[in-house]
């Protein structure tokens, strides 16, 4: 028996959600979709406007498809588009998560005046000299002296974390949060292993490397040793 519902049309207390049929034809869709907002209730009596989210699962759209659709919803009276949710991924989007779960190894010293910066989490395995900056999507894992400044989260990842085998730096940041360099104590080596990530209240806080399985408990990705 042929599916006759390709359109479900939800109320929430925010506006409206609509759910569209992923195995019938575009033109099915669109046809139905008009028909059942120009019969809806809801839509034909509230004044205020209405936000719209859209639901269409496994259906892969075309830019041109997603404005057509967005341009028939905001043809009635009182609809505003607030996203369209698709369970499809293009292909640029996978290789964009992809990089973004990499980590990218590098063993060398960044001197005064070079700039490192990599997509996903980056793994140095050397310092970090004053006027050297490192750059990561990412997490910054530092084997050596971090002394230059370090940007983890720089596409704004606030999950993001700093780690150094010498904590020392000019300038830490994460995603938008920056945490200036202290006054320069009696420890001139800094202590050993620390780690930085923005904490409830939105600050940089720098601790003892320890403290990361508490505040990251996602932190690792593998499971079992694997």
């Amino acid at each position: 028996m042929k599916k006759t519902q390709n359109v479900t049309i939800k109320g929430t207390k925010d506006g409206l959600t609509l759910h569209l049929d992923d195995t019938c034809s575009y033109q099915e869709l669109k046809q139905e979709l008009d028909r059942k907002l120009s019969n809806s209730t809801r839509v034909q009596e509230e004044s205020k406007l209405l936000s719209v989210k859209v639901k269409v699962g496994n259906r892969y759209l075309t830019d041109e498809q997603q404005e057509e659709l967005k341009d028939l919803i905001r043809q009635k009276r009182n609809l505003i588009v607030e996203e369209v949710e698709t369970n499809v991924l293009t292909k640029e989007e996978a290789e964009r998560l992809k990089q973004d779960g990499e980590i990218v190894s590098l063993a060398r010293m960044i001197r005064s005046g070079q700039v490192v910066e990599v997509t996903g989490d980056l793994l140095l395995i050397g310092d970090v000299n004053p006027g050297g900056t490192v750059k990561a999507s990412g997490n910054i894992f530092i084997m050596g002296a971090l002394k230059g400044i370090a940007h983890a989260g720089c596409t704004g990842n606030d999950e993001a974390v700093i780690a150094a085998s010498i904590m020392k730096p000019s300038q830490l940041r994460i995603s938008d949060c920056i945490n200036r360099a202290p006054d320069q104590g009696t420890d001139e080596e800094g202590k050993p292993m620390e780690c930085a990530y923005i904490s409830e209240n939105h600050q940089i806080i720098v601790d003892r490397l320890q403290v990361l399985i508490q505040q990251r408990p996602n932190l690792t990705r593998f499971e079992g040793g694997r």
